[in-house]
């Protein structure tokens, strides 16, 4: 039941809930439940501690997971910078002259801060000069000739990392050297990165697992860059590390939220931002071609119709893009008429019926042509959980099937097909990190359970040119409206509080 409860994100489970929902479940008595509770806890299989002064439960290598880290982030804020002082009146403009860009006032002080700290959040929506920013700090640091290590959750990530710096940026999982055989990591405390500042991005998406794993390896004296967007989807793993970190209170952040002028034109822009606030998106006025829409729907059977004919016809007739390359549906959820799973038929019965051979396997069928996503991690063939690619070529004699990503020929035995599905459409938990040059999201009240403000937030963030919501406005009110009230039960920002109290912090 614990197990089922950390799938939903959450670390732990007040000791009630747990007794609520096991015995709903096992349809076994309290006292009973209580008693093996008991037992697990002297096996040290759970672990019992209070949060916010209820008695809650752990799973051990979840709350081993959760002080692992704390403990790292306390050690990490000791001492001074590796690069010692840098007088930021004089790196400022000479940073400015470099890049050709100027920085705001919010960015010159998020600089002066990040500077100055051993470690440091900087948060923000789109369009607010994040990268600009990294990049700024970066080159001030470089040129004190430190080694500098950039990693992203995602291989997505690390590419978009590494286009926007120009240095190489890798996954977490390569930086830390994971070794499939014995399913560990060969960089950890014994054994650290050699590097002077880390720089983590898209830092939404890590889980507590990862995050400790990846903290323990930093070495004692390199400074930390936590990048990422607070307000989107938390990761899909247990957890809310990059909140966590944030409410702790102890780790010098920069908050960025002014949208600067070239990002104010977009309305994509504009309108997560108001999406972000509560407030409702502003909608396409007039003649003029938009790079947002919301297109208003009654019933679910009509958002499907729309929505098949603005990805097959509208879309590439209007704003000229393909509509298996660049056009992505993001859904809310796999099941159901609007569902990932439904909508792939349909839309490859629409868009690619002509596609052969056809090979059947794990309940799907796969055509030349088609567009799919890897859903889990393989090492072997380097390709990752949330890498979309098209299937180029299908070999039924050698039982092989081809699939390119991003110029990249990975190819895959018929056998290794439940690695793979259709990626037409895919839900919105699986494109965070991910950008599209257009994204049509269809909205329905039968999603009720799963409208909230960070799922529509992270949705509309994923478009680069366009986006298209088709939904019933009641249902886009409701998502906006709704902060996710059920926040994740963990206990890391006490952890990193109470610790760096200890440690006169």
């Amino acid at each position: 039941m614990l197990q089922e409860i950390s799938g939903d994100g959450h670390c732990a489970a007040s000791w009630d809930t747990l007794l609520e929902e096991a015995s709903k479940l096992l349809e076994i008595s309290n006292p009973i439940l209580e008693e093996a509770i008991l037992a697990e806890i002297t096996e040290e299989n759970l672990v019992q501690e209070d949060i916010d002064g209820t008695p809650c439960l752990f799973l051990t290598p979840l709350h081993r997971a959760e002080v692992g880290a704390a403990t790292s982030v306390i050690r990490l804020l000791k001492g001074a910078p590796p690069w010692g002082a840098i007088d930021t009146e004089k790196a400022i403009p000479w940073v400015e002259g470099k890049t050709g860009l100027t920085l705001s006032e919010s960015q010159r002080e998020a600089v002066n801060l990040a500077l100055s700290s051993k470690m440091v959040v900087i948060t923000g929506g789109p369009g607010v000069g994040k990268t600009t920013l990294v990049n700024s700090i970066l080159l001030i640091i470089r040129a004190k000739n430190l080694n500098v290590t950039l990693c992203a959750p995602t291989g997505r990530a690390a590419k978009r990392l590494t286009e926007s710096t120009g240095l190489e940026a890798k996954t977490i999982h390569r930086l830390l050297e994971f070794d499939p055989k014995t399913f560990g990591f060969k960089r950890n405390r014994e054994n650290p990165l050699e590097s002077d500042l880390v720089v983590i991005d898209e830092s939404s998406m890590v889980d507590i697992a990862l995050m400790n794993k990846l903290l323990g390896a930093i070495p004692d004296r390199a400074a930390l860059m936590i990048v990422g967007d607070v307000d989107q989807l938390p990761s899909v793993g247990p957890g809310a590390v990059l909140g966590d970190i944030i409410d702790s209170g102890r780790v010098p952040t920069v908050r960025l939220s002014e949208i600067f002028r070239q990002a104010a034109s977009s309305r994509i822009i504009v309108n997560a931002h108001r999406i972000n606030k509560g407030e409702m998106p502003l909608k396409a006025e007039g003649t003029e071609l938009s790079d947002f829409y919301f297109i208003p729907a009654e019933t679910p059977e009509h958002i499907h119709e729309i929505l098949l004919q603005v990805v097959t016809k509208r879309i590439p007739s209007r704003f000229g893009l393909h509509p298996v390359r660049d056009v992505q549906v993001l859904t809310p959820m796999n099941r159901g008429g609007l569902g990932a799973r439904s909508l792939n038929a349909e839309l490859q019965k629409a868009l690619n019926e002509k596609g052969e051979p056809k090979v059947t396997r794990f309940g799907t069928t796969f055509a030349p042509g088609d567009k799919v996503i890897q859903t889990v991690n393989n090492y072997d063939k380097e390709v990752f959980n949330g890498d979309i690619g098209q299937i180029t070529g299908i070999d039924v004699e050698e039982g092989v099937l081809n699939v390119e990503y991003d110029g990249r020929t990975v190819e895959y035995e018929f056998g290794e097909l439940d690695e793979v599905s259709l990626a037409y459409a895919t839900s919105i938990h699986k494109s965070q990190g991910s950008e599209y040059p257009a994204v049509v999201i269809p909205l329905a009240m039968q999603h009720y359970t799963l409208l909230e403000r960070n799922l529509i937030y992270t949705a509309v963030t994923r478009g680069k040119k366009l986006v298209t919501i088709i939904g019933q406005p009641k249902a886009l009110a409701m998502a906006v409206k709704n902060r996710k009230s059920n926040r994740r039960l963990t206990k890391l920002a006490v952890r990193i509080a109470a610790g760096a109290d200890r440690n006169g912090k």
